[in-house]
């Protein structure tokens, strides 16, 4: 039963940290954490280590925890980082996969056209972060791997607002993101590494738009100050 809690724990925090129901920068209070999931602090300080080794959470010495932040710095080299971590694990996934994971690929797939049809981002997101952690096992490349892992923390927190839509712009792009992970998986079944490449780069083109958003919001309209107003403002 105790495995069983902080097992549960350690999944729920995770999940909760991806879809940012609990933000960026957030500190972790162990004591609420340890009575919410009804486990000790000993146990919750080993799940709180590992969410660290896996780029979820800080740890501070004399300050406990905290979620990692999405600062400029870091999102910088994000957008820097991102396709060609992509690139490389998709031409390996190509090259290494076997049958057994396309299978377990294509029934990821379909849960995520299910829930993105549904309408359901949070699980939309949780369930894109598996699809491309899954083609990242197939590419059997340790180095490659860790810094996957660690770039789909972000990634997916970002991608809250792509699976959120509130225009038919959006509604398209989801449905467009839909269609190229079928294409990925097909271009990784056949082994055919070029096109596979170049499929995921047009799959991040495609969500690089919506995620700089997180970052670079629309400016203040240019009505929400009247001339008047601002030419007595200080």
């Amino acid at each position: 039963m105790a495995k069983q809690k902080k097992a549960h724990c350690e999944a729920d925090l995770r999940a909760r940290i991806l879809t940012q129901d609990i933000p960026p920068g957030s500190d972790l209070d162990e004591a609420s954490l340890a009575e919410d999931y009804g486990i000790s602090r000993t146990p919750l300080r080993e799940v709180l280590h590992r969410l660290a080794g896996g780029g979820y959470v800080r740890l501070e010495e004399n300050r406990g925890a905290k979620v990692e932040s999405m600062d400029f710095a870091t999102l910088r080299v994000f957008f820097q980082t991102a396709p060609l971590i992509y690139c490389s694990i998709a031409r390996q996934a190509a090259e290494n996969r076997s049958s057994r994971e396309i299978a377990a690929l294509k029934e990821t797939q379909v849960q995520l056209s299910r829930v993105a049809r549904a309408g359901d981002a949070r699980q939309s997101g949780l369930l894109n972060h598996k699809f491309h952690e899954q083609i990242g096992e197939m590419a059997r490349n340790p180095y490659l791997f860790a810094g996957l892992k660690r770039m789909l923390v972000d990634h997916t927190r970002l991608s809250q607002t792509f699976f959120d839509p509130k225009t038919n712009a959006d509604e398209t792009r989801i449905k467009k993101a839909i269609e190229q992970h079928d294409a990925m998986i097909s271009a990784i079944e056949a082994q055919e590494a070029a096109l596979a490449t170049d499929l995921t780069l047009q799959h991040w083109d495609l969500s690089r738009d919506q995620l700089e958003k997180y970052v670079r919001p629309d400016p203040i309209p240019l009505d929400v100050i009247s001339m008047k107003d601002h030419r007595n403002a200080i």
